[in-house]
């Protein structure tokens, strides 16, 4: 059994126990298929169903299966129109997306195979591109100031020993990544180390690389701050820096401005700043711009959220940031 704030997991299947668990599970999990469902322990074809869920948790680790008492959060049924048990709502980005009424196995198993393979690529595209974000990347609890586990500091202090220079990513910020990951690499544990998109390993791996001088020789050495942040707004067309990320904004301007972005379903990079001083308070002196959030569109500073703000007013935003215009 693990506990993740407020929620109970049970082998694979995780069991909400109040409204804020089960939206904690979905504002976690934005990138997974999350499956609910509705039940209730005096009726026996919810135990059922229960058992062909926790069979389903097998064949798709990807999706995350979650069990609500139905009568126990009365605002949730209610919200979501559960008239009966047992009841299946899927979820996708916090929105639903189907469901599923009654002790039906067939139906159920069609529709998680259905979403959950979309689910699964988008994942995977997901991380692919986090994999790629640096040439060295270290997939860690916490952040390199403020390690969350005695592993990752131990990671970060090696890497930092040897002048490497090194991006990383909170996996205790996004559930999504943190449990695919460990099945797109194969790898259970964490930290993790990538150079180049390729798994290296964990702090075993690299503590015998760094007594055998292999190290070095695998990963990239520091490389000028002005070199760093050419490469990092140009990492892909459009770009923000901001405080948190998609999956949490820690500012009320930077969250502002994922929501005005993800309105133009423009397709877009984000850094965290309070992963990197170096990055915060390098790029302010560097785009001459002293706030954060900071957009770029093809290497090119567009400005902070006000400037986002008058383009989408303007009707200019979404021709910006396709590169069609120049601001």
């Amino acid at each position: 059994m693990r506990h993740t704030c407020g929620l109970v997991i049970m082998a694979t299947v995780a069991v909400a126990e109040s409204a804020e668990d089960f939206e904690e599970v979905l504002e976690r999990a934005r990138q997974s298929l999350v499956v609910v469902h509705f039940w209730a322990p005096w009726a026996p074809q919810c135990l059922q169903m229960n058992e062909v869920m926790t069979e389903l948790t097998k064949e798709y680790p990807h999706v995350i299966f979650l069990k609500l008492e139905a009568e126990s959060v009365p605002e949730v049924s209610e919200k979501y129109e559960i008239c009966s048990v047992p009841t299946f709502l899927f979820f996708k980005n916090g929105q639903k997306i189907d469901r599923v009424d009654g002790a039906h196995a067939p139906d159920l198993t069609k529709k998680v195979q259905q979403h959950g393979e979309t689910a699964k690529q988008d994942l995977s595209d997901q991380l692919k591109k986090l994999l790629n974000s640096a040439p060295c990347m270290v997939f860690m609890k916490g952040t390199p100031q403020e390690p969350r586990c005695g592993f990752s500091r131990r990671i970060v202090e090696i890497l930092n020993e040897r002048n490497i220079r090194f991006c990383t990513f909170d996996i205790l910020s996004d559930e999504d990544v943190r449990q695919g990951l460990k099945i797109y690499s194969n790898w259970p544990t964490y930290p993790q180390l990538y150079v180049n998109g390729e798994l290296v390993g964990g702090l075993d791996i690299v503590k015998e690389l760094a007594e055998s001088g292999e190290l070095d020789k695998t990963c990239p050495k520091e490389m000028g701050l002005e070199h760093r942040l050419k490469a990092l707004i140009n990492k892909s067309r459009v770009v923000l820096f901001m405080k948190g990320n998609k999956a949490l904004a820690k500012c009320g301007f930077s969250r502002t401005i994922l929501g005005i972005l993800n309105e133009t379903g423009v397709e877009y990079e984000t850094f965290d700043i309070l992963e990197d001083e170096e990055v915060r308070h390098g790029l302010k002196t560097f785009s001459n711009w002293p706030t954060y959030p900071q957009l770029y569109v093809k290497g090119e500073l567009i400005g902070g959220l006000d400037i986002v703000k008058e383009l989408k007013n303007s009707g200019e935003l979404l021709s910006v940031l396709k590169g069609e215009t120049a601001n």
